[in-house]
């Protein structure tokens, strides 16, 4: 008896067949059976079908003598199944790599409930994946198995079959079948969610939902969608004979009323001349299965209007008068927006008017964001070293919580925003402030930067579109002629900056006033932070931070983290943080082992709990090698990001550790201990002699003393690389026996050298800073 019975109807589909049944066949959880039923397909289903049967005794054929449509087809595949769970899998669409093997985990955690619901993510054609919006409908937190009683909030997630997994012995006591006709999950989610006397929740994508293009069968024009009727009929028929389950009948009375209209306003479904009926026989389902106690929401008032009236003309009234009302809010926003605007810049002037305030600096952080990066350490250096000087960190509402109690907070575009521009003497930003910023006499505007450079920046990105992206170069040089001072790390970015932003600033090549903590971080800092992230003392953090690619859309996924945290061993603990142009995490899911750390919001932090990087051309490794800890380069696709981006060197050939050019070396490099050997040792102490020569931990503080206190002579000495003392890792001074690993590649087990001991920094840590953006 396999675990799962896995059940694909196919019909019309033979473009997407193959890639739906090898998506079930690759699972790293083998113990199922893949039941695909050839519903008399006119194409080439049947034949694809058959030739994955030849290859893979876990196929079961199923060839159908007529078509009878999707509901019908499962119902075969149904007969068939003896899997301990059913999961059903539409055609053309695929389970996601170690979907099965999280699922069956998760079963097992849960104590075998009746129903788990999982997650889904729709894709479309372009190649754009979104997570279902209502995923926090399916959080672990909490008891499990439970009722749905008890988490009523499922019902809103879509309700279709294939974001489940049904107990056998369950469907079949309910006597759960699939009836003929379209929308054939209704009568099949809606009892099965009811019933259930357990029922739990997996937090993670396991089924890509295809969006086509010419759209699904739902997107036709027929009378077919007159079925949606039949369908709830037999849903509360269901119910009647059920008196237990009577209470759930308001909330499903909602859900139809919802679904009936949506099928109604959608446009193309219904054929013409036919609208009519269908509201006829929407107001007499309406009137038929209306429940006291089932109050109707504002916000779809119209909707159960409409069905419960049943009159076309009427919904047409009112869908008028709806429409005309959310253009007018909107044509009264608009028109509000441009006189606020109008407004400000008036407010704007008259402040540039008023005498600048010597005793007032305003620092910002990409675009709003929260408190950090160069940006921070210099306005915690500010407060320490120029006490009198009041400062203001402009940002977003949602990030006012990172800002520290004694400095002011205001927001952009506000006119608190456009007063602390007009009136301060000292500008910090390391992105660029609002272009309609006009620098007064007397103002000094620092421009922190916000990273080593190793992808093409500023003018240099001319001849690279895709990177480009339309800049205005004319307006970007202009915004560089405002800045008075730029800081730079280290030689290397002094000579970029100053070619691809070629003004009349000065250059500060004093070190990154972000890295400044790396070198004032103690121990205990590292367990704090471990502790805070859910990293178990013994394990091996492994920080993943990629950086974007101008070439792709939508989130990076040329690394498979669970597969390669599988393949790592039990020891490793993986730390996932996604560029914030990727737009969201890299992992669908975060607990255990993988942890997802994207909206963290100081990247130094993650720095400090993990003992090694992996990245790919991200700025991060020039800040991270501070530390002086291993750092691994996963450079899968360095062709097409030089040819997209452009960079300054090629970062396999001066790397600042172990490179790996494929998922499988990837795993080779921590398996084979190459990941914090000798070489990799070498390479880092190369690396960081050329990219870190001033971070000695008081960059922030040599930026103060000249730019503020005027000090030309006498700033701070550098403190020598063989000097520094950065804090060590967590697991450098572990004995190797604790950090062996087990992966289940190829290169089998192997025993990883300990990492060399660091003495013990100095006391003291730096505020926390932003994620780098380079």
């Amino acid at each position: 008896m396999p675990r799962f019975s896995v059940i694909v109807p196919a019909y019309k589909v033979q473009a997407y067949l193959h890639e739906c049944l090898e998506s079930v066949l690759e699972q790293s959880c083998p113990d199922l059976e893949l039941i695909a039923v050839d519903d008399c397909s006119p194409d080439a289903c049947g034949a694809i079908i058959d030739e994955f049967a030849a290859r893979d005794a876990r196929v079961r054929p199923l060839h159908l003598p007529e078509n009878v449509g999707l509901g019908r087809a499962r119902n075969a595949g149904l007969q068939c199944a003896t899997g301990d769970y059913l999961i059903f899998l539409d055609s053309d669409d695929t389970l996601t790599p170690d979907a099965l093997r999280s699922i069956a985990d998760r079963l097992k955690e849960t104590s075998e409930p009746d129903v788990l619901v999982y997650d889904y993510a729709r894709t479309y054609w372009s190649g754009e994946i979104v997570r279902n919006q209502l995923a926090g409908q399916l959080t672990e937190e909490g008891p499990a198995p439970f009722r749905l009683a008890d988490r009523p909030g499922l019902l809103k997630v879509l309700m279709v079959v294939w974001n489940k997994a049904y107990r056998r012995e369950f469907a079949e006591r309910e006597g759960l079948t699939f009836p003929p006709g379209l929308y054939e999950d209704t009568p099949w989610t809606y009892p099965a969610l009811m019933s259930a006397a357990t029922i739990a929740t997996l937090d993670r994508v396991c089924v890509h939902y295809r969006q086509r293009r010419r759209g699904s069968i739902l997107g036709t024009t027929c009378r077919g969608h007159f079925d949606i009727f039949d369908q709830y009929d037999r849903v509360f028929a269901y119910l009647d004979a059920r008196p237990e389950l009577a209470h759930w009948r308001p909330v499903l009375f909602h859900r139809m009323v919802d679904h009936i209209a949506t099928v109604f306003t959608r446009r193309g479904r219904l054929p013409r001349g036919s609208r009519a009926e269908f509201l006829r026989r929407a107001r007499a389902h309406y009137a038929r299965y209306r429940t006291p106690g089932a109050p109707v929401r504002p916000r779809v008032r119209l909707r159960h209007t409409m069905i419960r009236l049943g009159s076309h003309r009427t919904y047409r009234l009112l869908s008028l008068a709806s429409r005309l009302r959310r253009r007018a809010r909107r044509l009264a926003a608009r028109v509000g927006h441009r006189t606020r605007e109008a407004a400000l810049q008036v407010h704007y002037r008259v402040q540039r008017r008023l005498p600048l305030r010597a005793d007032r600096a305003v620092f910002a952080s990409h675009g709003g964001l929260g408190y950090g990066c160069n940006p921070g350490a210099l306005e915690s250096a500010f407060r320490t070293l120029a006490p009198q000087i009041r400062t203001t960190w402009i940002a977003h509402a949602e990030h006012h919580h990172t800002v520290p109690p004694a400095t002011r907070r205001v927001r952009p575009g506000s006119a608190a925003y456009w007063t602390a521009l007009a009136r301060s003497a000292y500008l910090v930003d390391n992105t660029g402030f609002d272009r309609r910023l006009v620098k007064r006499r007397g103002q000094v505007v620092i421009q922190t930067q916000h990273g080593t450079p190793l992808k093409r920046m500023g003018l240099d990105l001319q001849d690279r579109p895709a990177a480009a992206r339309g800049t205005d170069f004319a307006a970007l040089l202009r915004t560089a002629d405002t800045w008075d001072y730029c800081l730079s790390a280290n030689r290397h970015s002094t000579l970029v900056w100053e070619r691809v932003f070629p003004c009349a600033y000065t250059t500060l090549e004093y070190g990154q006033p972000r890295n400044d903590v790396f070198q004032r971080a103690t121990s205990a800092d590292v367990a704090r932070v471990r502790e805070s992230l859910g990293i178990p003392e013994t394990s091996v953090a492994v920080l993943y931070a990629p950086t974007y690619r101008d070439y792709r859309r939508g989130p990076l996924h040329t690394l498979d983290p669970e597969r390669v945290l599988r393949r790592l061993g039990p020891r490793f603990v993986l730390l996932t943080r996604a560029h914030p142009s990727h737009g969201g995490p890299l992992t669908p899911g975060s607990g255990g082992r993988l942890i997802d750390v994207s909206d963290h919001p100081s990247v130094e932090s993650l720095c400090l709990a993990a003992d090694v990087l992996v990245t790919d051309y991200s700025s991060l490794m020039f800040d991270y090698a501070n530390l002086d800890r291993p750092i691994v380069v996963y450079a899968d696709d360095w062709e097409a990001y030089e040819a997209a981006r452009g960079t300054y060197f090629d970062v396999r050939s001066c790397p600042p550790g172990a490179v790996a050019r494929s998922e499988d070396e990837l795993v080779d490099v921590f398996a084979s201990g190459l990941w914090r050997g000798a070489r990799s040792a070498r390479l880092r102490a190369a690396f960081r002699e050329r990219f870190c020569p001033h971070d000695d931990g008081r960059a922030a503080e040599r930026v103060v003393r000249r730019i503020v206190l005027g000090e030309r002579a006498g700033l701070p000495a550098v403190v020598p690389l063989a000097e520094r003392r950065p804090v060590p890792s967590a697991a450098a001074s572990r004995p190797a026996a604790a950090l062996t690993t087990s992966p289940s590649g190829p290169a089998g087990a192997t025993q990883v050298p300990p990492l060399p001991s660091v003495p013990a920094p100095g006391a003291g840590v730096a505020a926390p800073v932003a994620p780098d953006s380079l």
